[in-house]
């Protein structure tokens, strides 16, 4: 389950980008920064250092929630369904992928590779971004071609790349051929004639996915506790706010609300992905991305939509660089890095293990190495 990546895009934004049908819009952009913009004066340097007032903070970044919530309230069952077709591998053609393989649980939701192996061994060309707190996110995929983490869980079982099913009946004739699925599935979703679905399988995922919050020291000092960032980490937050790293990165989750563009002020890479131009075929959408969250993000390296960064400091300056074209000092880096680890967060232990999953039937389908 291949998610398009985690990164950082300290982006000071340019023109909003058309929605795909079905999924939210996103909010407005504010105008590009030109280079040199965020330079902090004298002001912002103390503000910084002392770290920011509260009541700001606070406003520009509320708690997470307990859980994300759908449209409709998930019930214990389709949990614990979600939570045994995420780490079952017989959803793939092979029997040997399964969503935990790209977005591992113990590993703060990713595989911390630049880009992840599918079936045979295959790679595509965008990192696997965090599971965690993704579901608050108002899109999905690094192009948004989903609005919500149902959606999402649909798309890389049938890809030929990812976990390779042929096609949607395949997936379910395998979820149908096990006893202990069959009976879950009709206690998730009671009252079905055919409770074994492909939309089902997806909105139990989904289900699961939703349970997975990691509150961070970052939340207990929004909620007063001052003690629970450090000095370092307090400027850092200062120099966040006051570089302009937050005209993107807003939100319970420090982004996953807007797409922008990648590279403003300086290139990035060899600028051949096209990025939302993939979903929406629109010119005005090319070169961007959604806006990454920043929730875990000490932990799940590599970065960018290409993995090409391989660790935090060298993310913070190159985004702090193409986005907003400012050169930050080793000591600013290093105070932004810190705040940055305050979002590291308490994955939710009753779920983090792999569930002991049920058996195989007499009829099920054996891999398909092909």
């Amino acid at each position: 389950m291949r998610r398009l990546a985690v990164a950082l895009s300290f982006v000071a934004a340019v023109t909003a980008c058309k929605k795909d049908e079905g999924a939210p819009p996103p909010p407005s952009q504010p105008a590009a920064a030109k280079p040199g913009a965020g330079k902090a004066t004298g002001a912002t340097q103390v503000v910084a250092a002392a770290g920011p007032d509260l009541a700001q903070v606070k406003a520009m970044f509320p708690p997470l929630p307990e859980r994300f919530p759908a449209a409709e309230p998930a019930t214990a069952e389709q949990i614990a369904l979600g939570r045994a077709l995420y780490h079952d591998a017989r959803l793939s053609k092979n029997h040997d992928v399964s969503c935990a393989t790209c977005h591992g649980l113990s590993t703060f939701g990713v595989d911390n590779l630049p880009v992840s192996k599918g079936h045979k061994g295959q790679v595509g060309t965008r990192n696997s971004p965090t599971v965690y707190n993704a579901a608050g996110q108002f899109a999905q995929f690094w192009d948004g071609r989903a609005a919500t983490v149902e959606d999402q869980a649909k798309g890389p079982v049938l890809n030929p790349v990812e976990m390779a099913m042929p096609d949607e009946a395949s997936v379910v004739k395998v979820l149908a051929s096990i006893p202990g699925y069959v009976e879950m599935f009709g206690k998730a979703f009671p009252g079905q004639k055919d409770a074994v679905t492909y939309d089902n399988m997806a909105r139990a995922i989904g289900a699961f996915e939703r349970e997975l919050v990691t509150p961070a020291p970052f939340d207990r000092y929004l909620a007063g506790d001052a003690a629970a960032l450090s000095d370092e980490a307090k400027k850092g937050l200062g120099l966040f706010m006051t570089t302009g790293c937050t005209a993107c990165h807003t939100g319970a989750l420090l982004g996953g609300q807007s797409y922008m563009k990648t590279g403003t002020i300086a290139p990035y890479g060899d600028g051949k992905d096209a990025g939302r131009f993939d979903a929406t075929k629109n010119e005005a959408d090319r070169g961007f991305f959604k806006v990454p969250q920043l929730r875990n993000v000490a932990k799940t390296a590599p970065y960018f939509h290409d993995g090409g960064v391989a660790d935090l400091p060298g993310a913070v300056k190159t985004m702090a660089k193409i986005q907003l074209g400012r050169d930050l000092t080793d000591a600013e880096v290093a105070a932004m890095v810190a705040f940055l680890e305050s979002l590291t967060g308490e994955p939710p232990a009753a779920l983090v293990a792999a569930p002991e999953l049920p058996p195989s039937g007499p009829k099920t389908p054996k891999p398909d190495p092909s």
